[in-house]
């Protein structure tokens, strides 16, 4: 998957990066009476026209939060007039904003930028509630019609197929992968306990990739490659088996190299490593891809609590949209400005610019 950004504990989202858009697929939902009118939902209209009004906001936008967050009535959970929220008025958050935002001025990230994103959680949480009011879940379903397959074959929800032989020879691998976690993630629990940065584990009960996310792999890469074997491609998917270590802002530099040199005495080869801090607006988050010595490929995630919890709790969901192919180039731009919207409040730790990509060649 590019970036490798499933997410531990939900159901894994379809790599579809480049997948065509299919319209026919999906009803129009209109937007609520007490919505704003949204932009025109048609996949030939640009960004940039749909801002060509001066009284509209895009979608998920700063300004488009705040005026829907202004509509609320006082006393709502969200609603920035609410006598019980420390919210602040629309008025106030003009200034904030300004002042707070992680990239402005990163020697006050510690102090000023601390609370910033964790104060935006119930106004991005509105925005996505609108969201999914106006794009049903439901209307991103295709029908897979399984009953001519013969016995002992697989299809998956997205029409991928592997024929009983196939299957068979799949299961035993996944059957592999399993026995291989076992022992990966005891030398991973032993680089957890050693670290002296503080860093920690998350999503440790979600690490293997559930089975028949698995076997979509390997039936889209043999679609690809029809000479390679299901062997060979699960060695290959650089994700079945997932590790997240999270650390403090304060730490996190400090602590990604920590944990790669515990790695790299346990045996295992770095081949990979993606630095989304440095140039990924919807995404943030370093993600590094290993191999054991027999070959078999994982994924280490290296994570602050704010981008953990951002990727796992709050885009995760839009995440999964985006990567459909049965959504639309307008939902699909709605959605990237959302992820945008949300990454941009996450702290920037310090100095984490100086880790570099990584990948292995030959």
């Amino acid at each position: 998957m590019p970036r490798s950004r499933d997410w531990p504990g939900q159901r894994d989202a379809p790599d579809q990066p480049n997948a065509p858009d299919t319209p026919r697929h999906l009803r129009q939902a209109s937007p609520r009476p007490d919505s704003p009118p949204g932009p025109e939902r048609s996949d030939t209209t640009r960004p940039a026209d749909r801002l060509a009004a001066s009284d509209q906001h895009a979608r998920w936008s700063r300004d488009d939060l705040r005026q829907r967050l202004e509509r609320l009535p006082p006393g709502h959970p969200s609603s920035p007039r609410s006598d019980n929220s420390d919210l602040p008025s629309s008025s106030e958050q003009a200034g904030s904003d300004r002042d707070s935002r992680p990239e402005t001025d990163p020697d006050r990230q510690a102090d000023a930028v601390g609370g910033a994103f964790w104060g935006k959680l119930p106004r991005f949480s509105e925005a996505l509630a609108d969201h999914k009011r106006r794009w049903p879940a439901d209307e991103v379903k295709a029908a897979v019609d399984r009953s001519r397959d013969p016995a002992g074959s697989w299809r998956g929800d997205g029409g991928q197929y592997l024929d009983p032989g196939l299957h068979e020879q799949a299961k035993e691998e996944i059957v592999r992968v399993q026995e291989t976690d076992k022992r990966l993630t005891d030398r991973i629990e032993e680089a957890k306990r050693d670290n002296a940065f503080g860093g920690w584990l998350e999503g440790l009960k979600y690490r293997l990739k559930g089975e028949d996310r698995l076997k979509e792999k390997i039936a889209d890469a043999l679609r690809i490659a029809p000479a390679k074997t299901p062997a060979d491609v699960i060695r290959e998917i650089p994700d079945a088996i997932r590790y997240t270590f999270c650390f403090e802002s304060s730490n996190y530099v400090n602590g990604y190299w920590d944990i790669k040199h515990r790695l790299e005495e346990r045996g295992y080869s770095m081949i990979y490593s993606k630095n989304h801090w440095r140039d990924d607006p919807e995404y943030k988050g370093i993600n590094t891809r290993w191999a054991t010595v027999e070959g078999q490929r994982f994924e280490v995630q290296f994570h602050t609590r704010e981008s953990y919890y951002a990727k796992q709790h709050v885009t995760h969901d839009s995440y999964g949209r985006i990567r459909n192919r049965l959504t639309t180039r307008s939902e699909r731009r709605e959605l990237e400005a959302f992820q945008g919207e949300v990454c941009s409040w996450i702290t920037q730790p310090r100095d984490v610019d100086s880790i570099l990509d990584y990948e292995e060649r030959g």
